[in-house]
C-alpha cells in the first residue's frame, strides 16, 4: 500500500486540498445563509444548484478535454471555482448564490473527471483497488478536515470563503507540477434509465433515493444546525461526524457485502439509518445525541452507495458496466437535486425536525423496497457476485467505471484461482 501511495502522492495531496476547500464551502453556505436570513427553502434551492452543475460538468467536461486538452481544462475549472468561492461574499442573494453553486458544481465535477483520469492512468490492474481506496480515504479526510478549518474563522466575514478559495487554488500545484502524463479521457455513454431499471430495479431506485439522502446530509446539515441554535463549532463537528461515520463503517460493511445477500445488507443498513434519524428527531435536544445520530445516519450512506453499485454490477456483463456506471451516477445526481428541495420545504413546514423527517422516511422507503425486491428475484450466490466497490458518492463516472472494471477483473481472478484449486 505504501508503494502505491508513493506513485500517486501528488494526486492525493491535491485531492485533499481540493476537498478541504470544497468541504468548507458546503458548510459555509448553511452558516452564512443563516446569518443573511435565508429561509430553509431558499437554501435548499442553493444546495440543489450544486448538483445541477455537477451533472452538467460530468456530461460536458470530457468533451472540453478532447477539444483543448486535459491540463488546460483542469487549470481553467480550478480558476473558475476559486473565483466562484470568493464571489459568494460579494452578493448575498439566493438567486446569485444558486448561480454560483451551479458554477462551483460544474467545476468540481470536471475537476473530479480530470483528477480521476490521471489517477486511473497511474494505476495498474494489480494496484487499482488500493489506489481507489487511497483516493476515497483522501476525499473523506479532506471533507472532515474542512470542518475543523471552519472553527478558525467567522462565517460572517469573507475570511473563510477566501481561505477555501486559496486551498482550491493551491491544490492544483502538486498535480500540475507532477511528472504524470496527461491521460486520454474516454467516458462511456450512460445507459438509459429504462435499461438500467430493467437490469436492476433495486440498484436504480436505491441510488436515486440515496442521492437525496447524501445531498440532504451534506447540504442541509449546516442549515439544520443553524436553525436549532447550534454554534458554528458545533455545526462543524456535526457535519464532520456525518462523514466520520462513513469513513469508519465503510470497511466492515464492505466486508459483509462479499459474504451475504447484498439485499439483506442494504435492508439492514437502511434500517440503521432510519433508526438513527428517528433518534435524532426524538432525542436531538443535546449535542451528543445529535452526534450519535449523525454518526450512524451518515455512516451508512457512503457504504450504501458502494453497495448499490456492486449489487447492480452483479446483473451486468463486463461490457455493460461502463455505460451502467454513467447511468447510476446520473440517477444519483437526479436524486441529489430533488432531496434538498423536499427537505427545505419540509423544514419550512414543520421546522428544523423536517431534516430528520425526510432522511428517516427516505431510509424507510429504501428498506421497504429492498425487502420487496427480495420477493421478486432469486438471490445471487455469493461466489458469483462482483467485488465490493470502494467508491464514495462524490466520485465521477471515471472512478466508478474504473472501480467496476477492477471488481470484474478481481472476481474473474478469484474464480480462476478457485477453479485451479
Amino acid at each position: 500500500m505504501f508503494r502505491t501511495i508513493l506513485t500517486i502522492w501528488a494526486l492525493l495531496i491535491g485531492i485533499v486540498l481540493i476537498m478541504l476547500g470544497n468541504g468548507m464551502h458546503f458548510t459555509l453556505i448553511g452558516l452564512r445563509g443563516g446569518i443573511e436570513g435565508f429561509s430553509s427553502a431558499e437554501l435548499a434551492v442553493v444546495t440543489s444548484g450544486y448538483f445541477v452543475g455537477f451533472l452538467s460538468g460530468a456530461r460536458f467536461t470530457p468533451l472540453l478535454i478532447r477539444r483543448v486538452g486535459h491540463v488546460r481544462v483542469f487549470a481553467a475549472l480550478g480558476s473558475f471555482m476559486s473565483a466562484g468561492l470568493i464571489a459568494f461574499t460579494l452578493l448575498a442573494e439566493p438567486w446569485a448564490w444558486t448561480i454560483l453553486r451551479i458554477l462551483v458544481g460544474f467545476c468540481m465535477s470536471g475537476i473530479y473527471v480530470a483528477a480521476e483520469s490521471w489517477l486511473n492512468n497511474a494505476s495498474t490492474n494489480e494496484n487499482r483497488g488500493k489506489v481507489l481506496s487511497a483516493y476515497m480515504i483522501a476525499q473523506t479526510l479532506g471533507i472532515i478536515g474542512a470542518q475543523g478549518l471552519l472553527t478558525l474563522g467567522d462565517a460572517a466575514t469573507a475570511g473563510l470563503f477566501i481561505g477555501a478559495s486559496i486551498l482550491v487554488s493551491v491544490s492544483f500545484a502538486p498535480i500540475l507540477l507532477s511528472a504524470a502524463p496527461a491521460p486520454a479521457v474516454d467516458v462511456a455513454r450512460p445507459m438509459s434509465l429504462r435499461s438500467l431499471f430493467v437490469s436492476s430495479p433495486l440498484g436504480t431506485v436505491g441510488i436515486f433515493l440515496l442521492g437525496s439522502v447524501y445531498a440532504t446530509q451534506s447540504g442541509m446539515g449546516a442549515v439544520f444546525g443553524t436553525q436549532i441554535g447550534m454554534t458554528a463549532n458545533e455545526i462543524a463537528l456535526f457535519v464532520a461526524t456525518l462523514f466520520a461515520g462513513a469513513l469508519l463503517l465503510q470497511f466492515p460493511i464492505g466486508w459483509l457485502s462479499d459474504q451475504m445477500d447484498r439485499r439483506k445488507l442494504i435492508f439492514g443498513a437502511s434500517v440503521l439509518g432510519g433508526v438513527a434519524c428517528a433518534a435524532g428527531w426524538v432525542l436531538g435536544g443535546g449535542l451528543w445525541a445529535l452526534l450519535a445520530a449523525a454518526f450512524f445516519a451518515g455512516g451508512v450512506t457512503t457504504p450504501l452507495y458502494a453497495l448499490f453499485l456492486a449489487y447492480t454490477n452483479d446483473f451486468l456483463s463486463a461490457e455493460e458496466m461502463p455505460a451502467a456506471s454513467g447511468g447510476l451516477v446520473f440517477t444519483f445526481g437526479l436524486g441529489a437535486i430533488v432531496g434538498p428541495l423536499i427537505t427545505g420545504w419540509a423544514m419550512q413546514w414543520v421546522g428544523p425536525s423536517g431534516f430528520w423527517l425526510v432522511l428517516g422516511v427516505t431510509f424507510a422507503v429504501l428498506a421497504l423496497y429492498a425487502l420487496y425486491r427480495m420477493t421478486q428475484r432469486a438471490v445471487v450466490p455469493v461466489g458469483e457476485t462482483e467485488s465490493y466497490l470502494n467508491v464514495v458518492p462524490t466520485a465521477s463516472t471515471v472512478a466508478v467505471e474504473a472501480a467496476g472494471t477492477w471488481a470484474a477483473e478481481n472476481a474473474e481472478t478469484e474464480d480462476k484461482a478457485e477453479a485451479a484449486a
